[in-house]
C-alpha cells in the first residue's frame, strides 16, 4: 500500500455513521457462518494455513467449491459452534485474492439462483 492513514483511535470503533468496523466484521462473520451451514458438504475449518502456520485467536473457515475456494478468517470464539469438517491445514488453498472471493461469491449466487 502506498498510502498510510494513521488514526488516533481504536480502528475497530471507526464508524461510517451507522456501523463501526467492529460491527461490520461481526456481521460478516455471522453471514459467512450461515453460508457454511447452507453448504455443509463443502464447508471446512482449520487452524493452519497451507504453510502449516496458525494465526493465534483466529482460524480459517471455507467452502471447497467446483470453481474454487471461499475462505475467511473467523475469531476463535466460533470454532466450537461450527459442526463442519476439520482439516489439518488448508492444503487446497489456491492462492485466491479478495477479488477472487468476491467473484466466487457472485458465482455461487448465480449458480444457486440458476442465473448461470
Amino acid at each position: 500500500m502506498d498510502n498510510l492513514l494513521i488514526l488516533p483511535c481504536d480502528a475497530s470503533q471507526v464508524s461510517d455513521g451507522y456501523h463501526t468496523f467492529e460491527e461490520l466484521y461481526e456481521h460478516r462473520h455471522l453471514l459467512f457462518i450461515n453460508l457454511l451451514a447452507a453448504y455443509p458438504y463443502s464447508a471446512f475449518k482449520t487452524r493452519r494455513n497451507q504453510e502449516n502456520t496458525e494465526l493465534i485467536g483466529w482460524f480459517i473457515a471455507g467452502l471447497d467449491l467446483s470453481f474454487g475456494q471461499l475462505t475467511y478468517h473467523l475469531p476463535e470464539k466460533y470454532w466450537s459452534d461450527l459442526d463442519i469438517r476439520e482439516k489439518n491445514n488448508n492444503e487446497d488453498y489456491d492462492g485466491h485474492s479478495s477479488d477472487d472471493v468476491l467473484k466466487r461469491l457472485n458465482n455461487l449466487y448465480q449458480t444457486a439462483t440458476h442465473k448461470v
